[in-house]
């Protein structure tokens, strides 16, 4: 008896020995974010977007630039960009303006940015259609989607994405087909915060102005970096800007 039971001892201490550590719970991307929004800080950001037909595809738009957080999400940027024939321009959203500069408008001579009324929506049409740094967009992605390891995958509509998503619902885009749907990836990093963010969409019923873009899709991808670094998105001086375009 002393010997089986000094046997199931020592079986006993090998297997804790042997079994392995548990593993902790991975970290929920909304929480991790909902730690980052402090108002001065940000994220920065670098993103591809290309076009295509089906067959042919074309790199239409490069950009790099900053997202300024406010206590719900986003509350400016700045955006560096370059066009498919290499037209550069920049973006700046601050308050309730949105300020352009470069390839995008012709402006009376003297005067180098635009200012249009309306701020913190998506910048350009090729621009990443989803904001992983609004909490209300991040906790819908999460929720429709399907976590495999670090990626999170799924779609929503542009009617669903209309209801959450500032970013999204401030731009001609609401005014496309309701039930289009985006494809997306997210891939977190090991903090639970978006490191990279993939999405695709074909554009269907757009409007007049877009007619160029039907049947086309637009896919975007975006890596994000310093997650909760300060950062400072400035309005541009009063004297170059100009709400009126060259005749």
């Amino acid at each position: 008896m002393k010997r089986t039971i000094s046997a199931l001892s020592v079986l006993a201490a090998a297997l804790l020995i042997s079994a392995p550590p548990a593993q902790a719970a991975a970290p929920d991307p909304v929480r991790s974010l909902k730690a980052k929004l402090v108002s001065g800080h940000g994220v920065h950001f670098t993103e591809v977007s290309n076009w295509s037909d089906g067959v042919y595809t074309l790199q239409a738009d490069t950009g790099e630039g900053v997202l300024q957080f406010g206590k719900k999400g986003v509350a400016g940027y700045d955006l560096r960009g370059s066009t498919w024939d290499d037209e550069k321009y920049r973006i700046i959203s601050a308050g309730d303006t949105t300020y352009y500069s470069g390839a995008i408008y012709e402006l009376p001579k003297g005067k180098t940015w635009y200012a249009s009324e309306g701020g913190g929506a998506l910048p350009t049409i090729y621009g990443q259609i989803l904001n992983p740094a609004e909490l209300a967009t991040l906790s819908a992605l999460v929720k429709n989607g399907t976590k495999a390891g670090n990626k999170i995958t799924g779609k929503i509509t542009f009617s669903d994405l209309a209801k959450v998503s500032p970013w999204f619902s401030g731009t001609v885009l609401t005014d496309w087909a309701d039930d289009t749907e985006i494809s997306y990836t997210l891939t977190l990093n090991s903090a639970g915060l978006v490191a990279k963010l993939s999405t695709s969409y074909r554009a269907k019923d757009v409007t007049d102005d877009f007619s160029d873009f039907e049947g086309g899709i637009i896919s975007v991808d975006t890596r994000y970096s310093g997650w909760g670094g300060k950062v400072s998105v400035k309005a541009p001086n009063p004297k170059t800007v100009t709400d009126q375009l060259a005749e």
